[in-house]
């Protein structure tokens, strides 16, 4: 058999062949039927953006699907930054955002900004550095006794 001359994406259709015509085949995409071509292979496009090429906290465009515009898909970060036919470096720092997403009495710090990945930044208490949470405000307590609130001969109890 010889090889389809639309290719392996298209189908091939011979509508005269009984007319003995030469150069008379129409080949359509695969993807999208509505495109066709007479006497060669149609230029078709698939939608580049369905496979998430762009990655976690990207948005994917592709503009144009039904013409041959392979590779013309862009990704873009929330912060604006583009690229067009692969994933953009966003480099989101999730602590640069106001208010900090960590609360007033908190220390953020966001490891790994360049990996484009998000809810990754940690908070960590001002009071007790050792007390830390990913994604999200750390829940801190001050020793409240510490200041001796409670006067000479009291005992303070701060459970």
């Amino acid at each position: 058999a010889m090889p389809s001359p639309c290719g392996s994406d298209q189908t091939c259709e011979d509508p005269d062949k009984a007319a003995n015509k030469l150069h008379d085949f129409v080949c359509s995409c695969n993807s999208d039927m509505t495109i066709k071509k007479v006497d060669g292979p149609a230029t078709c496009d698939k939608d580049e953006c369905s496979s998430n090429p762009c990655g976690m906290g990207q948005t994917c465009v592709d503009p144009v699907q039904s013409v041959s515009s392979i590779g013309d898909f862009t990704c873009e970060c929330a912060n604006g930054v583009k690229s067009t036919g692969a994933a953009a470096t966003c480099e989101t720092d999730e602590c640069a955002a106001t208010p900090s997403p960590c609360g007033a009495d908190q220390t953020c710090t966001d490891p790994d900004k360049a990996s484009n990945k998000l809810h990754d930044f940690e908070c960590a208490c001002n009071s007790d550095m050792s007390i830390k949470k990913v994604d999200g405000p750390a829940t801190c307590d001050k020793d409240e006794c510490s200041s001796n609130p409670c006067g000479m001969g009291q005992t303070c109890d701060d459970p």
